[in-house]
């Protein structure tokens, strides 16, 4: 089983040297924007491969030259593949830890026995595989308390001066730019210090130690203490990481982006993957640094952007912008502006259909989606139930209205989204109701264990198994009343509740073969000319990404079949995201009347809409911000020079790894 697919989905072809440059002289120029020596890789493995050897060369270095080598040390998710490679190299012979000093660069507070520790997971993946002396191990006192907390942090900072300093120090760019536990607001004179930890760190806490009740507090070296390490790595994988390394690396230092506070550091590395990188100038506008090895995708981004500095429609462009704008190339390469305005304008006008399933009996050379066969049969595959209708909920309705044989598949139940206020609403009817229509006996006893299992939950407690079943059902009744609304079929309702999901808590399993097959069994069922599945996979649960890897891992397996050379994967987004137009394959037309119909969709989910936990970084609700998206993708269209529409749901291809 291929566990991790979604990962190797790569939307552009990146010319190597745009980030692996061949000389000084290109580097320099490609890197003009950057105010931090970044080094970009392909992949995050080969990233964790420089920085280890990094490490060991500096290691080494400092050892032969005074006897001993002092690092400062972070657990964030992101340095476990460096600490994997170290211990490589270790056990190679490259480098020995019997004169190093490692400092814990933070930890959670109060340190709970039970609870997730850095140094436990430092341990873990690093310290107990190498051969570091237990006293060159430095960490937090678990006995400091709030009244000796300064004095103690002030020791801490000393105890690090009485080594000599820090050498290396190693940590990676969390959500909001933050450094170790140094979040947003923080100063550049920060020193060691407890700090209140925000909601996205300590979700990302419960996820990464897959626990519940994360640590509201924590004791971390400041922002000052990591810049007065003689050399500092930091990294960043994946490319919901992409937005805050660009300010991290690109724009001026704020206290808004904790890492960008380490731009005058004069030798600070910022070490990260082609995912993360996607947002720096050299890779999402090359034409700004150097001359571009040009494809149709990098043409189409490059007008979208120069309609927007000149702010022209696509045709209304002339020579002189594309000269004045530094996109002169494309008039060499097509001889005019009128040349390259054609191409582009007839690109993204061949996205856009108000077939999404394909139009029957007609001429699909231009279009997204073929002719034949039709009717098709397709899934459209929703990591919760209501990520269909948010994400895609227009192109649904037109699917079913356009005679298509539609599947709708519920990855996972969505139990823990659901509040016990939610629950609860339906108990107290229930409580009037079982009285007029006789079964009160059975049911009183259900009715008095929830309502006081209710009033004397706590905080972090789990929910027992009939309360996660009920919290189950109600997600299923609203999203068959959702398809029932859109026009889904009864007996094409699917519940897959995968069971990576089932753990009643916000930490879950790993994806493993059982939910792999039980995707499996759903499309050998189905045999589907389209599936529909998840594109947006910086989601902050992460829900999505698995979900996605589970379709993908499924297809993977079942590719060579005769029915599944027959079928085409088109990924959504909708929720935390849109796709960004030099994307996009397929732009759906929706009309006035057809959002409304999509709104109402999405509020038959009824418990996701006030309630609804893990919005992320958007405080509107799912409803507000997928009309806001798909009004903005249109709205984008529109300014083009293209057809007016009230909203476009836009989708991707997915071709699967050979």
């Amino acid at each position: 089983m291929k566990k991790d697919l979604s990962s190797q989905i790569k939307l552009d072809r990146i010319p190597r040297r745009y980030y692996c440059p061949e000389n000084e002289i290109e580097a320099t120029a490609l890197a003009r924007e950057e105010k931090i020596d970044t080094r970009i890789f392909e992949t995050a493995d080969d990233g964790a491969e420089f920085i280890a050897e990094y490490f060991v060369k500096h290691i080494n270095r400092y050892i032969d030259r005074k006897g001993k080598c002092v690092l400062a040390l972070g657990a964030g998710a992101s340095t476990h593949r460096v600490y994997s490679a170290l211990i490589r190299m270790h056990k190679e012979g490259k480098v020995d830890f019997r004169n190093v000093v490692i400092f814990n660069i933070s930890e959670f507070f109060p340190l709970n026995p039970e609870g997730p520790s850095t140094l436990a997971r430092l341990r873990e993946v690093f310290l107990d595989h190498i051969d570091i002396e237990d006293a060159n191990v430095r960490t937090i006192n678990p006995g400091v308390t709030k009244e000796n907390m300064f004095d103690y942090c002030q020791a801490y900072e000393q105890s690090i001066q009485d080594e000599g300093g820090l050498d290396l120090a190693l940590c990676e760019i969390g959500p909001g730019g933050s450094i170790a536990f140094n979040g947003p607001g923080s100063a550049a004179t920060s020193q060691c210090r407890l700090v209140l930890l925000d909601e996205e760190t300590r979700h990302g806490i419960a996820s990464n130690y897959k626990c519940d009740g994360a640590p509201s507090t924590a004791i971390t070296l400041g922002i000052s203490d990591i810049a007065d390490a003689r050399r500092v790595v930091t990294m960043a994988w994946g490319e919901n990481r992409a937005s805050i390394v660009r300010k991290a690396v690109e724009e001026p230092a704020t206290t808004n982006v904790p890492a960008s506070l380490l731009q005058g550091h004069n030798h600070i590395k910022v070490v990260i993957d082609l995912p993360a990188a996607e947002d720096l100038t050299r890779i999402s506008h090359p034409w700004k640094v150097t001359s571009c090895e040009w494809n149709d995708k990098l043409i189409r981004r490059a007008i979208v952007w120069l309609c927007d500095m000149t702010g022209k429609p696509i045709l209304k462009l002339t020579n002189k912008d594309y000269n004045d704008w530094g996109l002169g190339e494309l008039i060499a390469l097509y001889g005019s502006a009128y040349n390259v305005n054609i191409k582009i304008f007839n690109d993204l006008q061949h996205t856009i259909t108000g077939w999404p399933g394909g139009k029957p009996n007609a001429d699909d050379t231009y279009r997204p989606e073929r002719a034949n066969p039709y009717p098709k049969r397709v899934i459209v595959f929703s990591p919760h139930p209501d990520d269909d209708v948010i994400s895609m909920g227009g192109t649904l309705k037109r699917l079913v209205d356009q005679h298509h044989d539609v599947h709708v598949a519920y990855e996972t139940s969505g139990n823990i989204a659901v509040g016990d206020e939610d629950m609860m609403r339906y108990f107290l009817m229930m409580d009037k109701i079982a009285p007029m229509f006789g079964f009160k006996d059975g049911y009183e006893k259900l009715s008095k264990e929830v309502h006081e299992f209710v009033n004397g939950k706590k905080a972090g407690d789990t929910d027992s198994a009939d309360i996660r079943e009920i919290k189950t059902m109600i997600r299923q009744a609203e999203a068959t009343i959702a398809c029932n609304y859109i026009g889904v079929k009864p007996q094409n309702i699917h519940f897959l509740r995968l069971p990576f999901y089932e753990t009643g808590t916000i930490k879950k399993g790993d994806l493993s073969q059982v939910d792999v097959d039980i995707v499996k069994r759903l499309l050998e069922d189905v045999k589907p000319h389209q599936i529909f599945v998840a594109g947006d996979l910086a989601d902050p649960h992460g829900t999505h990404k698995v979900c996605t890897d589970a379709v993908l891992a499924a297809v993977d397996e079942l590719k060579d079949e005769e029915w599944m050379k027959d079928c085409r994967i088109w990924m959504y987004r909708g929720a935390w995201a849109e796709w960004e137009i030099d994307h996009i394959e397929m732009a759906v037309p929706i009309s006035p009347e057809e959002l409304r119909f999509k709104r109402n969709s999405i509020l038959k989910h009824q418990s996701q809409m006030e309630n609804a936990p893990f919005l992320g970084d958007d405080d509107r609700l799912f409803w507000q911000r997928a009309e806001e998206r798909n009004r903005g993708t249109a709205k984008l269209y529109e300014g083009l020079g293209l057809a007016s529409y009230e909203a476009i749901e836009a989708f991707v291809e997915y071709k699967p790894v050979k």
